[in-house]
């Protein structure tokens, strides 16, 4: 059967059912809204928590609760915003309207909205006195920085012409110290790849929601709570609402009934039957499952697409000290190889003792290196920011490679990017690297969750709108980008 049929079947108390496979946050943003909507909705996870590439465990070296990366969301996110709004957990996210970069030697600048009291600046303008004022930046670096912004805004920015982000910045006039100390940082970082391989409207899409669009979109949120803690009152609000999460199901197969119009999903610990699946997963993981589902057509074409995806890393390295090393809750690390600083007995809720974790973005040699190298590495170049290193005493020390972290957003990869609709009757799909408009984070994991929501209850004949749409322009920003 195409893609064009859904068949249907009624649950025993005449609502429809969903099995979501994977409790990443694309899985969790589908089922929390679908059982929302009035669905029956049940979660599958094969490990023993939720949050996929966003969460927590148990590191059993150190024998720490650590995040297996810091992860960090946007107001400009409404998607993973309004997922926190749907399970209650938005009083856990610490926000903040500035960033402090610091340079090697410990200068400092702040980056972020100007206010007076309770007034500031229309955007685009609010992070103007900021920029202006950072001492990071020369002023030809400040003059090429609103160059490039303003070129950001026009409408052709936006689209994608095959050129990289690297040669856009060459021939926007790019100083050495603008690409080092902000293309190559924030924002390679943010998307999570190197300068040479971002697509210029993926780029231009972080700098108007974080920097242009409003002066709320740039504030960041971090969990007060270890990510998967963040996430512990899913079960109970799917339960609440008649369906349940399955820990440990590994997915073993499929089979559909076409004449009752049923999926029965086989996990590691038992079957599952409902109208509709939802696959959540990364795209590999979504590749090797579909060799276990009935054939389709369109199935190679999809598989063709999973295929132009590619993955990067990012790694994180967890150091507990005797003693305070800095009193700021985070900060951007300039010229040097870690990239970002989080003081996590200060910005989580009942941590003891003297946590800091440090994020290495982009970076494949930097997840090449021992555990031994990376230690060496990070303590002396955190000691160049922040002295009290040399006399702190390390106590503990976790390495984490994320070597899956995320996909690539070379020019021409939205040609790679399916949207919810599959192959295959009644099956949805979702994950971060679908056609969601956004690169791999976790707002595009959202928003893949909520179309798929959405497009299940269209199918159902009770449309809804689910999605959240993304902030609109504010102050000055939204005449000059009409």
């Amino acid at each position: 059967m195409g893609a064009g049929v859904r068949l249907m079947v009624q649950a025993q108390d005449g609502r429809k059912s969903v099995t979501v496979i994977g409790g990443g946050v694309a899985g969790m943003s589908a089922a929390c809204a679908l059982a929302d909507a009035g669905l029956r909705v049940q979660l599958v996870e094969r490990r023993g928590y939720l949050g996929g590439r966003a969460s927590s465990y148990l590191h059993p070296g150190v024998g720490e609760v650590i995040d297996n990366c810091q992860h960090v969301l946007f107001k400009c996110c409404t998607n993973v915003v309004g997922f926190y709004e749907r399970i209650g957990v938005t009083d856990n996210i610490h926000w903040t309207s500035d960033m402090t970069m610091i340079e090697p030697g410990g200068r400092r600048s702040r980056l972020g909205p100007f206010k007076l009291g309770p007034f500031g600046l229309p955007s685009p303008l609010h992070n103007a006195p900021s920029f202006i004022s950072a001492k990071a930046f020369s002023s030809a670096d400040k003059m090429a920085l609103g160059r490039a912004m303003r070129a950001m805004m026009r409408p052709d920015a936006m689209r994608d012409t095959g050129e990289t982000l690297e040669h856009w910045l060459r021939r926007h006039k790019q100083t050495e110290g603008a690409m080092s100390r902000f293309w190559r940082l924030v924002i390679a970082s943010a998307l999570n790849a190197d300068l040479d391989s971002i697509a210029v409207p993926y780029a231009t899409k972080i700098i108007r929601e974080g920097f242009l669009n409003t002066s709320e979109g740039g504030y960041m949120g971090m969990s007060r709570v270890p990510l998967s803690e963040l996430y512990a009152g899913v079960p109970a609000f799917l339960s609440e609402r008649g369906g349940g999460v399955h820990f440990n199901a590994n997915f073993e197969g499929a089979a559909l009934d076409e004449e009752v119009g049923q999926w029965t999903i086989q996990t590691r610990t038992g079957e599952l039957r409902s109208d509709f699946v939802v696959l959540a997963l990364p795209f590999e993981a979504t590749e090797k499952l579909l060799a276990h589902l009935p054939p389709a057509e369109g199935s190679d074409a999809l598989t063709s697409q999973i295929g132009k995806h590619e993955h990067w890393p990012i790694c994180s390295v967890h150091l507990w000290f005797d003693r305070e090393v800095t009193d700021l809750e985070h900060a951007v690390l300039l010229d040097r190889e870690v990239h970002w600083m989080y003081n996590q007995s200060r910005l989580q809720t009942g941590r003891g003792g003297h946590y800091i974790e440090l994020v290495i973005s982009a970076s494949r040699s930097f997840a090449q290196l021992s555990r031994d190298e990376a230690l060496s590495l990070t303590l002396a170049e955190l000691a160049e920011f922040f002295p009290g290193v040399n006399e702190a005493k390390l106590e503990k020390f976790a390495f984490v490679k994320e070597v899956r972290a995320t996909f690539g957003v070379p020019p021409g990869i939205d040609a790679a990017r399916p949207h919810a609709l599959s192959p295959w009757p009644n099956l949805f799909l979702a994950g971060d690297w679908m056609a969601t408009g956004w690169p791999s984070t976790m707002e595009s994991a959202a928003r893949s969750g909520h179309l798929a929501a959405e497009a299940i209850c269209e199918e159902v004949g009770d449309p809804q709108a689910i999605l959240n749409p993304d902030m609109k322009p504010a102050g000055l920003t939204r005449w000059i980008s009409s």
